[in-house]
């Protein structure tokens, strides 16, 4: 006697009705770059079919997505200016204070969440101040504190820190708290590898370090179980959601975290991962829609509540169709 597990796969009413994982729009989180200047909407090479945006042209990406059934949108500035502290990110006039103003002038619906990091920000690339070529860790979380309660005062529904500092979460929290913004949520960074993976975005938001690297604050990608550690604090230290980053190659360890933990976890489909399959298709070695949304079903049957991806809204079209 055998089991004839293809009973449930002879046709695709029975294939739907006991698949295990599905997608949806709700599952994702649309990245947008907002850039100075007017009638900007500029396509990012490295990431063909995103754009940077000047705030007058916000609302024509908003409408997009509304119309793709995307919830949720997460904020990347690129500042004309920058300097050694990253003085811009904070700004209550910086770039993306006034887009997250912008926004909700647009649609009051839409979620938005901010990056809080300086890379883009700061003259040097890197995600803190800079004391003898090394990033102050102590120091740094104040000034990430001070940009994450800027974007709280902006109108931000969500704040999302990216930069790998000890302690920030616990930084944010608290200062956000005392501030009367006891209701903004935080989506931690926690597991943020150090990865080769990130290429087209460092382009798309001109954040490549100046000098050296950052292996000394993001995760080697060759550890596992400093992972569950770094999810562990920030869960303690108040995120209300964390984060893995890169999702594919790392796919066992957002699996680990969703059975050791219970709040929801957000995935990160990198620039890298984009870039690949947009690459490969172009020169017709894949079929994009396909490898898209295998790659995207991967990272939820894996256990992604979330997935933050620059194919949210042809992903979210692909799939009403």
């Amino acid at each position: 006697m055998f089991r004839r597990h293809r009973r449930l796969r002879k046709n695709s009413y029975i294939r739907d009705i006991v698949r295990e994982t599905t997608l949806s729009p709700n599952d994702f989180i649309y990245p947008i770059f907002v850039v100075e200047g007017q009638n900007v909407k500029k396509e990012i090479s490295s990431l063909p079919g995103n754009y940077h945006y000047s705030l007058d042209k916000l609302g024509e990406i908003i409408g997009e997505i509304k119309e793709a059934g995307v919830k949720g949108v997460i904020l990347f500035g690129i500042p004309d200016e920058k300097d050694e502290i990253g003085s811009s990110a904070f700004d209550d006039n910086g770039i993306i204070q006034r887009a997250i103003r912008k926004i909700r002038e647009l649609d009051k619906d839409v979620f938005i969440i901010t990056d809080v990091c300086m890379c883009e920000y700061t003259s040097h690339g890197h995600c803190g101040i800079i004391h003898d070529k090394y990033v102050d860790n102590d120091e740094t979380i104040k000034y990430i504190a001070k940009i994450a309660l800027s974007h709280a005062k902006a109108g931000a529904d969500m704040v999302a820190p990216s930069d790998m500092m000890d302690g920030r979460i616990n930084e944010i929290r608290k200062t956000l708290d005392e501030n009367g913004y006891e209701n903004i949520s935080i989506m931690a960074y926690s597991a943020k590898y150090c990865s080769a993976f990130y290429g087209p975005f460092r382009e798309a938001a001109d954040s490549a370090p100046k000098f050296g690297d950052r292996k000394s604050y993001q995760m080697d990608p060759a550890n596992f179980r400093e992972a569950m550690l770094e999810i562990e604090d920030d869960i303690n230290e108040g995120a209300d959601i964390i984060m893995v980053k890169p999702a594919l190659s790392y796919l066992d360890v957002i699996k680990m975290a969703r059975e050791k933990n219970d709040v929801p976890i957000a995935a990160y489909s990198v620039s890298g991962e984009y870039a690949m399959i947009k690459a490969g298709a172009k020169l017709g070695y894949i079929n994009e829609r396909a490898i898209a949304l295998e790659s995207l079903l991967s990272i939820k049957r894996a256990g992604a509540d979330i997935i933050i991806t620059y194919y949210a809204l042809e992903a979210s079209k692909w799939i009403k169709e």
